[in-house]
């Protein structure tokens, strides 16, 4: 053996260690995929995402919040989880299959879209972590026709409703909710006597 092809083993070696060593420190987060194996039942193999709020869910273990835990942490769990189905306790693999995006990554903008008694309505772009009140001044406040006590904000299947008086007055501390991507808010028209 010559002696670079010496330092060139010893080279890949510690790589080797390297790396091994960090993947057993790294702790998991949302957004990362890991692969999990069971050794005696072979249909519970999956490739999960870990969900926004740090859980994992697997067949016959259910939902187990795995953000802040190091891969041999996950793995004793869903060991235990899964003993009581099993006669002998269950070998259980689990591998980093892929990291969450880098923040850098994700998108600069938020789009929520306005309808109804706006001074400028569709599909307006905020700032990522702008507020509710911030949002209203985006797209220029509203018109002499809006029921500023009815405003509705939909996220998803929810509404909430929003009275824009108790927000100013600050009775209301709606004005800081984080808008997130996709929110509609609705200004409704007033009434006659509203």
């Amino acid at each position: 053996m010559t002696r670079f092809t010496a330092f060139l083993s010893s080279v890949i070696a510690l790589l080797f260690f390297a790396t091994q060593t960090i993947a057993q420190e790294y702790r998991v987060q949302p957004g990362d995929t890991l692969r999990v194996e069971v050794v005696e039942d072979a249909t519970l193999n999956r490739i999960l995402l870990v969900s926004p709020d740090g859980r994992i869910s697997l067949p016959g273990a259910g939902a187990l919040r795995v953000t802040g835990l190091t891969i041999e942490q996950i793995q004793t769990a869903l060991a235990q989880r899964l003993a009581s189905s099993f006669v002998n306790p269950p070998n259980v693999f689990v591998d980093l299959q892929a990291l969450a995006p880098a923040e850098e990554q994700e998108e600069m903008v938020t789009a929520i879209f306005v309808v109804g008694e706006a001074n400028n309505v569709g599909r307006i772009e905020l700032e990522p972590g702008t507020t509710l009140l911030q949002a209203f001044a985006q797209f220029g406040g509203f018109t002499n026709f809006a029921a500023t006590k009815r405003i509705q904000l939909r996220r998803g299947s929810e509404i909430y409703t929003i009275d824009y008086n108790k927000i100013l007055d600050g009775s209301s501390r709606n004005g800081s909710v984080r808008m997130h991507e996709g929110d509609v808010i609705i200004i409704p028209q007033r009434k006659l006597f509203e």
